[in-house]
């Protein structure tokens, strides 16, 4: 009996030290991962209207300058007081609506960026034509991202904007880095795979769930927790607002924050939504409330428990706020919905009492709508999950007329109301 006792007490042990062992490893795989290694050339962060923050990354330790010049030749220089490998430099302040031209360079003698350019965001209050690239779960680097990049280059330069830039808002629905989310798999499908649009065009991203596996996406990007663009302050970058010309953005986390009434990102958007007064009410987070594609939306459990979530939960917070459009990734596919109101549940309970407008009432298939923050007025439900990948799925819930099994990114131009 006693010998059954021992065996047993060292099979635990054993267990237990295994146990230990895998964390261990584990957690040393994922320290490993999520460093920022390498250099890394300059790229924009959070652009506000009297601000911005260029990041980039040096082999060794140096002091780093950055160098802005306006259109009419004003200097503006600013050196790091501290030497280090993962530079970011707020630059501030500066002029709204305004081109710049920057250069960076070390104390060692080394160039990162001459003459590169950005575009600070209009000043509160005014209204100008916004376009937006949408781009969703573009994790997977190869020909088919290059491909939807450049189809989104060639359609800007065939509807070119006199005095805008190609893009003003660049938006990631999230999964920016398969599988796994470390530095090497971010480096391969974003910074070398958009290097020059990350010189001059800040990149807002929400959180996805292969984002979540590693630490890097934290470590890469300088997200705005304190209101610094606008909207109410968060004090997490796990979610965060901004404003732009007349458009109000909540990037939403759908992965990793709770959703449940009074947790802490649902009682912040309660204050966000009370406070927002912009005309255009645009929300983005990784798991879309409406989806028969790579993932079920109505599926409760594993990677699509977040799709459920946002639905029951966040939806009606943002439709009570009268949110205009709700953009998601996570299904590797396209799908858009009627202009939708209050559809809270199974796809089997969705009726025609959920469609305020199929656009058959209006020429053009157009959706109206009353004017800005009306109350359940009625939002329009896009996936965009396919930049890098496209899967299976049968595409059919019956709140989106428009569903396509193809590779493709968003772009979005508004234009007042």
């Amino acid at each position: 009996m006693h010998s059954i006792k021992r065996v047993l007490k060292y099979f635990s042990l054993l267990i237990l030290a295994l146990l230990v062992f895998y964390a261990v490893a584990r957690l040393t795989v994922v320290y490993r991962d999520s460093q920022l290694n390498g250099e890394r050339t300059p790229y924009i962060q959070q652009t506000t209207s009297s601000s911005v923050i260029i990041h980039w990354q040096s082999l060794d330790q140096t002091l780093g300058t950055v160098q802005i010049t306006d259109s009419a030749g004003e200097l503006l220089k600013v050196t790091e007081a501290v030497a280090t490998r993962l530079h970011a430099v707020k630059i501030a302040p500066l002029q709204a609506d305004t081109v710049y031209h920057y250069s960076v360079s070390d104390d060692h003698g080394k160039r990162y960026a001459d003459n590169e350019w950005f575009r600070t965001a209009p000043a509160p209050g005014q209204t100008r034509p916004t376009r937006i690239w949408v781009m969703g779960d573009s994790g997977d680097a190869g020909p088919k991202l290059d491909h939807v990049r450049d189809a989104m280059l060639h359609w800007t330069q065939q509807h070119p904007r006199t005095n805008y830039p190609a893009i003003d808002v660049w938006i990631s629905l999230g999964d920016l880095a398969y599988t796994s989310g470390s530095d090497n798999q971010f480096q391969k499908s974003l910074f070398d795979t958009f290097p020059n649009l990350l010189k001059t065009t800040a990149l807002w991203p929400v959180y996805g769930n292969h984002d979540s596996r590693r630490w890097t996406y934290f470590r890469i990007f300088d997200l705005p927790e304190h209101g610094e663009a606008g909207g109410e302050p968060s004090g997490t970058e796990s979610y965060y607002s901004f404003n732009y010309s007349n458009l109000h953005f909540v990037m939403l986390d759908s992965e990793s924050s709770s959703t449940k009434p009074g947790s802490d990102m649902y009682q912040w958007l309660q204050r966000d939504l009370k406070k927002n007064s912009s005309a255009w009410l645009v929300a983005v987070f990784h798991h879309p409330p409406y989806s028969k594609g790579t993932h079920d939306s109505d599926v409760n459990r594993g990677s699509s428990a977040g799709m459920v979530a946002m639905r029951e939960n966040i939806l009606p917070l943002l439709e009570a706020a009268g949110v205009d459009l709700v953009l998601a990734g996570h299904s590797h596919m396209y799908e858009r919905s009627y202009l939708l109101d209050c559809h809270y549940g199974l796809s089997s309970t969705f009726s025609r009492r959920n469609i305020v407008s199929d656009g058959t009432q209006h020429r053009n298939a157009e959706y109206l709508k009353p004017l800005s923050n009306t109350p359940h007025a009625g939002a329009v439900y896009v996936v965009a999950g396919s930049a890098s990948k496209v899967d299976h799925g049968p595409i059919n819930h019956p709140a989106m007329p428009v569903s396509m099994l193809e590779a493709g990114s968003l772009v979005i131009d508004i234009d007042k109301n």
